[in-house]
């Protein structure tokens, strides 16, 4: 099993996730089977059927973070020097056929988030950039076709 990469902010956010489904959410499914058994026949019992449904979706969700805090791999800030491209920095780039400059944070997978310009270090974008330095120009094969970019800036982004 590979590395989960997050941020201390992120890894933080699933730890209280966990401790909210397990606390909280899980007390009030089991409430809620014991109500819906107590109906009487659970053949036809919409409520338990419900219930159960949302239990197994519980259920996988506290083992999916479960199994992510187990490989979590916190970036340290201090790890990220900005001398070339790297998880959790931010990158200037320039599209050499458009013109236009664009900013991409490369952040873990759970942190993504293309509205906010943050991708995942396994998209092909971050792929292609991970490694190069401030000047270089890239080539990335993504599905609509090829970018080709030059790297203008790297910065240590701040959470």
């Amino acid at each position: 099993m590979s590395d989960f990469l997050v941020s201390r902010a992120t890894k933080e956010k699933l730890e209280e996730e966990l401790k909210q489904l397990k606390i909280v959410k899980r007390p009030l499914i089991a409430k809620a089977l014991e109500e819906a058994r107590a109906h009487g026949d659970l053949k036809e019992n919409a409520e338990y059927d419900a219930a159960k449904q949302e239990q197994g979706l519980l259920e996988s969700r506290i083992r999916e973070i479960g199994d992510k805090l187990a490989r979590v791999r916190i970036l340290e800030d201090e790890n990220i020097t900005g001398e070339h491209v790297s998880i959790g920095c931010m990158v200037t780039v320039k599209d050499l056929k458009t013109k236009q400059e664009e900013k991409y944070r490369i952040v873990g997978e759970e942190e993504a988030d293309f509205a906010q310009n943050k991708i995942s270090l396994r998209t092909p974008i971050a792929k292609g950039m991970i490694g190069k330095k401030v000047g270089e120009k890239v080539d990335i094969t993504v599905p609509a076709g090829l970018l080709q970019y030059q790297i203008l800036k790297i910065e240590v982004a701040a959470d």
